[in-house]
Parts: C-alpha cells; structure tokens; sequence
C-alpha cells in the first residue's frame, strides 16, 4: 500500500508557503534612485524633501517619488537617464552637509519587510556598481599594537614601583632601560609574567631589556586588523546602501557597492581616515630652534599649529613622542556650538582604556601643557606618464595647545577643530576606528546597463533550460511528468526564497544563475532516477502502487550519495572561495538540498494524493 504521513504534507504546506512568502518580494523590480544622507547631525526631513523637489521642478526632470525612508532622502526615477540627471543636478546643491549617492529603492510593501522579506542580493554584474580591491597596511597596525604595549610596560613598572626605568620605540621593537642590574632584573621577572605575549632579552650593558612580539601574537595582530576593519568598513558604507565586504588572501578585502555609480564618497569613506592624538608638550625646549634646524631633544617631535587671526599662521610646537590617547580609542565624537563664543566644541568619548590613561595623565600632570593633533588620512588620484596613481596624503596638524586645569578621564570636550573638521571626525568615528589604513589597489565601475543586460540574460537562461525539462518530462513521463515539474517548480521557488533570507549570506551573480540551472539539472537527474525506477519494478511484474513504493525506496539512497559529493565541493566553494566562487558554491549547496527535498519527498507526497487511494490499478502513466 503507498502510505504519506500526514505530518509530512503538513511539512510541505508549511514550506510551500515560506517559500511564497520569502520569493514574493523578487517580483517588485527596484526604482533607480538618488539617495541624500546627512554628512553630520543634520536629519532629513520634509523641508530637505521640499527643497530637492523644488530643485527638480527648475530643471524638468520628472520623478516618481521624494520620500525621507530611515536616516536617508530617496529620490526615485522612472529610468536610470532621469537618475543620472537629477544626481548631476542634486550634487552641486547639497554638498557639505549632505552626501548625494545613485542608488536602487526597494519597492517590497511593507508588510513582507515586516517578516524580514527581502529581494535577494545582487552581484555587481547584475545591477552594476563599484568594486574596490583594498589592501591593509599591516606595518602601522604593527606599530600602534607596539605602543599599547609600551603604554602598558609603562604602566606595570609604575604600579610596581620600580623606578628608573624608561621605555622607548626603536626601529626592531621596544627597548626599556632601567638605572641598575636589580631593578632590570625585577622589571625582566615582572614583565615576562604579567606580558607573556612578548618576549624579553637582556641586552650586553646588563640594564637593558629588548622587547619584541612573538609570532603567534604578531599573526593574531594582523588578523584582527583584517576583521576590525571589515566591520568598521562595513559600517561606514551603510551610508552608500548594502556593501558586500569580503576578506582575501592575508591582508586585501574586497569592497562591492551594488547598485552605486558614484565612486567619490565612497573612496573618501573607504580610504580616509580623520581623527585625534593626545601628547604631551616638552616645555623647556626652544621649538623655534629646532624649525630652524637645531637637532630635536630626545623623545620629541615636531610639529605646526594653525593659529587664526594670527601674524604667524604656523607655529611650531614640540611634542613628546609618546602618545597619551591614540585615534583608536575614540569611541564618539559630537560636534556642537558654544552657545556664547560660537566656537565649534566637540565632545568626545573614550573606551575604558583610554578613559584610564586620560585620568591618570591628568592626575599626574594637572598644571602642565596637552596638545591635541588632528590628523587625516585622504586618498588622492593623479596620473603619471598616462596612468592613473592612487597616493595618500596624511595632514597632522595641531589644533589646541592648552594648560590641563583639572583631572578628567573618558568624556570631556575638545576644541579648536573647523565645523567641517568637526562633522569629518564624527562621521568618521561613527562607524569606528580603522585598525590600520587601508589602500585602494583596484578600482572598477560596473554600469547599470550592462547589469540590467546580464540579468535578463541570466534569466532567459534559467528559464528556457526550465521550459524544456519540464516539456520533455511531460512528454516522456505523462503523469509523473506532472509530478516531476511540480516538484521542480517547488525547488525553484524554494532556492530564491532561501537566498533572499536576510541572514542567509548570500550574492546572486551571474555564477550563481549557473549554479541555478545546475541543481535544476541535479534535480532533474533524481527524478529520471526515481522514474525510470518505478518502470523498472513494472518491467519485474510488481503491482502499480508497490512499484511507486519501491521506485522511491530504491532510489533514494542513491540520489543521497550523487548529491553528497556534489555538496562537498560546493561547501569547499563557499568556505575557501570569494566573490563569484563563492557566491556560485552557496547557490549549489541550496539548490542541491532542496533538489533532494523536493525529489525524494515531495514529488512522493504528490504521487500519494493521486495514486494512493486506488486499490484496482493495471498500470501507471509513466
């Protein structure tokens, strides 16, 4: 007798209607649009709408809708010419305060985005956009680690209190001094216990410690400045839409902005970094003498301050080489008005860490001078011998030179920044810290057209291969052809819906649409299997519904071990692969799990509705 358990067709219903809900939002094609997003602390709203449509109107360029949807002002248009029009007209009226993206607005109601449907991701190659190979400069996360650990060497022999003991930089790693053998000889048992991620050496005068890091910890230090950075970049494109960011190799990423046409913000966020230093100011030396060419005293640096309304806009100022708070401890920085000077104040926080340092350098050089150095890292393009050379120009400049008047830790105020130094800093920090800077070693712009022609060449594929199979199984198998397609359409719907699944990490690419047809293919191959099966328990003299039951049983086993090794390689695309391989393994792993499904279980569910109440059969339509 052929039997399905009806929790099974319960299964199926309630997958059948996942698989609706979650392909659904596929069907509303996405309007080509310009965004405006806020730079600073400044929030769209109807009088920005007003404004942009006003703007519009002057210019003749029809739209189809200004609307404020979350932290951005979208600006949909019909074709992506009008797009392209109104962000020509648009950039020029808001730039500054506001950053003007070309963009693509969902149209997927409201309702489906409640339940976290989504259309799915697509690649570069399908809706065009911007791709930037970055490499990460594993040297500077090198050297910022080095003086964390100075500061907390410092810390330790301080808390100690074995005095004597200085600490420097050198160019193989960090040298510490102490004024005698015991004092070294305590120091060197202290800190290779409470530090064991470094490793001391004595060196030949007995007072003297190298230290260096051990390898295990310098391949920690640039993994986590890969990973720091991908979220930090992650978060600083959210501005541009829904980037794609991927790790290659030891120290590149892959940044892809679907869907944006619009290169100059994003390299500026991608690339630019903007943020503070806290340092000390050596007092009793002449910096004056030094710009002239005087050597500079030991454990200094020189640098300028821009003073205003002043008669010598460059001032020289001598700061210590040793850093108080570095740019990776600022957590926020809030950009506001005096109230009664006018002057531009920017409050700022730090982490725990740098809240300690900060309080303890206050408290223990209260009455003394602080300078804070504003530096930014910007991306600069120029071409050279008919190539274009991408270089970074790094700016330190000193922007408040002031007595510290009382002990604060993690949030005070700072001044001496421009507005736009001030709203460059909070934007930068507002997405986080760069562990390391990061290079553009490859830049491509893909075009909206030739997305638009891949994607409808991806679908005239999947979908003519589709036609074909599913004529030829109704021919070939009759009813069981019915069954067949059924359950092939199922599987289809099913791999959409799970690649638009919003956790689901997955790009369609034009790989993917091959990965596509491929499982259609798979699933094909299970269902001849289970078909031809069944004609082969008839062939034998077996009744019609024992041969259904046998067909099934018999081929199940092997369909699973076809699709395993299928499914390993596709795991091994997706866990070792980036990009279009990746993407590729993803699509195959979905697609060949759901081929197993609805082949094995689905297709028999349906077979059951038809066949099983029967008892007086002589032969199947297959």
């Amino acid at each position: 007798m052929l039997e399905f358990a009806r929790w099974k067709y319960a299964l199926i219903a309630i997958v059948l209607t996942f698989s609706i809900l979650y392909a659904l939002p596929n069907i509303f094609p996405k309007d080509p649009s310009v965004q405006i997003a806020a730079t600073g602390t400044l929030v769209p709203d109807a009088a920005l709408a007003a404004r942009a449509e006003a703007i519009l109107k002057s210019k003749n360029i029809g739209y189809k809708k200004i609307a404020v949807e979350g932290d951005k002002l979208m600006v949909r248009l019909s074709t992506p010419e009008d797009q392209t029009r109104a962000a020509d007209v648009l950039r020029p009226e808001f730039s500054g305060d506001y950053n003007v993206a070309l963009n693509l607005a969902s149209n997927t109601p409201a309702w489906l985005g409640k339940i976290g449907a989504r259309p799915m991701t697509l690649g570069l190659d399908l809706q065009g956009g911007v791709h930037f190979l970055m490499e990460v400069d594993q040297a500077k996360a090198l050297e910022k680690r080095e003086n964390t650990y100075a500061e907390e060497i410092r810390d330790a022999l301080k808390d100690n209190k074995i005095a004597g003991s200085d600490v420097n930089l050198t160019s193989t790693g960090i040298l510490v001094t102490f004024s005698d053998t015991a004092s070294k000889n305590k120091g060197f048992n202290l800190l290779r216990l409470s530090i064991p991620k470094l490793t001391f050496e004595e060196q030949a005068d007995g007072k003297s410690l190298a230290v260096t890091i051990t390898k295990a910890e310098l391949q920690a230090i640039a993994d986590a400045a890969i990973e720091q950075n991908i979220i930090t970049l992650r978060n600083r494109m959210q501005a541009l839409g829904e980037p794609i960011i991927q790790r290659q190799g030891t120290n590149r990423i892959i940044v892809q902005l679907p869907g944006i046409q619009d290169t100059a913000k994003a390299k500026e966020l991608l690339g630019g970094t903007a943020t503070l230093e806290y340092r000390a100011v050596i007092e009793n030396s002449d910096p004056y003498a030094v710009m002239a060419g005087a050597p500079e005293p030991l454990g200094s640096r020189l640098y300028y301050m821009h003073k205003q309304n002043s008669t010598d806009p460059s001032v020289p100022v001598l700061l210590s080489k040793r850093v108080i708070i570095s740019g990776d401890q600022l957590v926020t920085a809030t950009a506001s008005n005096d109230q009664q000077s006018g002057e531009t104040i920017v409050s700022i926080k730090l982490d725990s860490a740098g809240g300690k340092r900060m309080f303890r350098h206050t408290l223990e050089n209260t009455g003394k001078r602080m300078a804070v150095v504003f530096i930014e890292r910007i991306p600069t393009t120029r071409m050279v011998d008919g190539k274009e050379i991408r270089t970074f120009r790094e700016t330190k400049e000193v922007i408040s030179d002031a007595t510290i008047q009382g002990v604060f830790g993690a949030q005070f105020q700072t001044t001496g920044l421009t507005r736009a130094q001030a709203n460059k800093l909070s934007e930068q920090l507002k997405g986080g810290s760069l562990a390391a800077p990061v290079d553009i070693v490859e830049e491509r712009v893909v075009g909206p057209s030739l997305g638009a022609e891949n994607v409808k060449s991806g679908i005239q594929a999947v979908v003519f291969s589709f036609v074909f199979v599913l004529v030829f199984f109704l021919i070939y198998y009759k009813t069981f052809g019915i069954i067949t397609n059924m359950a092939l359409l199922m599987q289809l719907l099913m791999v959409v819906a799970i690649m638009s699944l919003p956790f689901i990490d997955a790009t369609l690419t034009l790989p993917g649409f091959a990965g596509i047809a491929l499982t259609v293919g798979m699933s094909v191959d299970a269902n001849v299997l289970i078909n031809e099966r069944i004609r082969e328990e008839l062939r034998l003299g077996n009744t019609p519904l024992a041969s259904i039951a046998a067909g099934y049983d018999k081929a199940t086993g092997t369909i699973a071990d076809s699709n395993i090794t299928a499914l390993l390689a596709g795991l091994a695309m997706a866990v070792f692969g980036s990009g279009p391989i990746s993407g590729f393994g993803i699509t195959l792993i979905i697609g060949i799990l759901t081929s197993m499904y609805t082949a094995v279980s689905v297709s028999r569910g349906i077979a059951t509705l038809i066949y099983g109440g029967r008892r007086k059969m002589t032969g199947l339509s297959i």
